[in-house]
């Protein structure tokens, strides 16, 4: 099994920043693809940004220039810095991590969701 652990949300003020990072556990071969999703209150989950085991990245056109992803390969972790944050970036966020287990199986895990939430 492949567990992930997500932390780095809080409470924030306008223009403000935050870090989130995502480590994935377990049995694993290789990690594959990785990205974080949000889902604001009422609305559909949608995603934020993805990063391939190359580094190649891609995001929300309306997020980019002001949130950056970023992996270890050693440590089998994504980060998200989120910067210049605004109240409608408030939302659970959620990591999502792709690979092969060591018994080359596919796998497929979300993260707990962590919360934030800019406001002043």
């Amino acid at each position: 099994q492949v567990q992930l652990v997500e932390s780095g949300g809080g409470l924030v003020q306008p223009g403000g920043s935050l870090r989130l990072s995502c480590a994935a556990s377990g049995s694993i071969f290789i990690v594959t693809a990785m990205g974080w999703y949000r889902q604001a209150p009422g609305k559909q989950r949608e995603m934020v940004a993805s990063i391939t085991g190359g580094g190649t990245t891609n995001y929300a056109d309306s997020l980019k220039g002001r949130f950056t992803i970023s992996r270890d390969n050693a440590k089998n972790t994504v980060y998200l810095q989120m910067n210049s944050l605004k109240p409608e970036d408030t939302a659970v966020y959620y990591c999502n991590v792709q690979g092969l287990t060591r018994g080359l199986q596919r796998f497929d895990v979300w993260g707990q969701g962590t919360q934030v939430t800019v406001s002043s």
